[in-house]
């Protein structure tokens, strides 16, 4: 990482390693605000983007393990507004990216405050091809997951996810909506220009607004920010099967469900050899920027760097948490040099 830092690659990171009981590794490097000169530290706060989509996946298990709702249902059966051939789209598909639902785009969501509001935006769209026909990285989709959450558990989606997995987990620092003091420990964000500096970058779905704007909607498709200490015990419970500091979050079955193949031979993801379960990457053939992950290995990146994965061979988890806007390699942010330099390291 301070090799990276060096390079001007990144201003700085904040890397994690753990196991199902014990952090080992947590480290910060370089700056969180070069222009400040405020160095990063380890309980730096990121905007973590996609990899949010796990979270809204878990959420979504809680509630089959609750029987309020089936994977396998259609979205019709919660929102009446899949009419046509939107109705037999179902949540699993929604959670791994082949609904064929259309996006929407930031000025089209400009007044958009919740998640009910979001989906008369979208749905009047035409698809984009037929459900389960193809792969195609979907943020309407997982934002539908979550609208179905909010209606099956008669709570706000935010509201939900404090109560059931932020608070129980000790992940205080996790939210759509950072507060004043939160902000202070925020890593800003860059882009990497031409001539090989850092220039300041804004965050892409703001449209404008604060950070602490209770007035955006909570993007559950990648809204969050966290640190690498408060994903790490989201992840620690996924590696034990659901199960963390004595609480069971998922049944062992979920889990498996959540973490085995579910797009069948599709072809998915930004590098090669991916699949898809329901809210996770699968590296099923780990190559490239991956090899140093075993196979069946699981989890997710984020806009600006983030990745979160976890190796259910080696019982480990990989945290790197970085905030550089423009990876225009092949993968973009999934196929970063940094991402590789950094799993190879800790596997090692």
């Amino acid at each position: 990482m301070e090799g990276f830092t060096a390079a001007k690659e990144i201003a700085g990171a904040v890397t994690l390693v753990a196991d199902g009981d014990n952090v080992l590794h947590h480290e910060a490097t370089g700056f969180a605000d070069v222009g400040e000169g405020r160095a990063m530290a380890v309980d730096s706060i990121f905007w973590i983007a996609s990899m949010t989509k796990p979270v809204t996946a878990v959420a979504v298990m809680m509630m089959q393990d609750e029987g309020k709702l089936a994977v396998d249902d259609p979205v019709s059966k919660y929102l009446p507004e899949f009419r046509g051939d939107k109705a037999g789209i179902t949540i699993k598909q929604c959670l791994n990216h082949t609904s064929g639902l259309s996006e929407v785009t930031n000025e089209e969501t400009e007044d958009v405050t919740t998640l009910e509001e979001l989906v008369p935006v979208f749905i009047s769209k035409p698809l984009l091809f037929p459900p389960a026909s193809k792969w195609q990285y979907s943020q309407t989709g997982i934002n539908t997951a979550a609208r179905v959450v909010e209606v099956v558990s008669g709570k706000k989606f935010p509201e939900f996810l404090q109560e059931r997995l932020f608070d129980p987990l000790g992940m205080m620092d996790t939210t759509f909506y950072p507060t004043e003091k939160q902000l202070a420990r925020l890593a800003r964000a860059y882009v990497r220009s031409n001539e090989g500096t850092l220039e300041k970058s804004g965050i892409t779905f703001l449209g404008g607004k604060s950070l602490v704007d209770r007035g955006r909607y909570p993007r559950a498709n990648g809204g969050l920010f966290s640190t690498a200490a408060d994903y790490a015990r989201f992840a620690q419970m996924v590696l034990r099967d659901g199960e963390f500091g004595g609480r069971r979050y998922l049944r062992v079955e979920t889990v498996r469900a959540m973490k085995a193949v579910q797009t069948d031979q599709l072809a998915t993801g930004f590098t090669p050899g991916n699949a898809w379960g329901l809210g996770w990457c699968i590296s099923r053939e780990p190559q490239g920027v991956t090899a140093a992950l075993s196979p069946g290995s699981f989890g997710h990146g984020g806009l600006f760097g983030t990745q979160a994965w976890i190796d259910p061979v080696k019982k480990k988890i990989y945290l790197l948490l970085i905030q550089r806007a423009n990876f225009s390699n092949q993968g973009g942010a999934d196929g970063s040099e940094i991402r590789r330099g950094f799993q190879n390291a800790a596997a090692r």
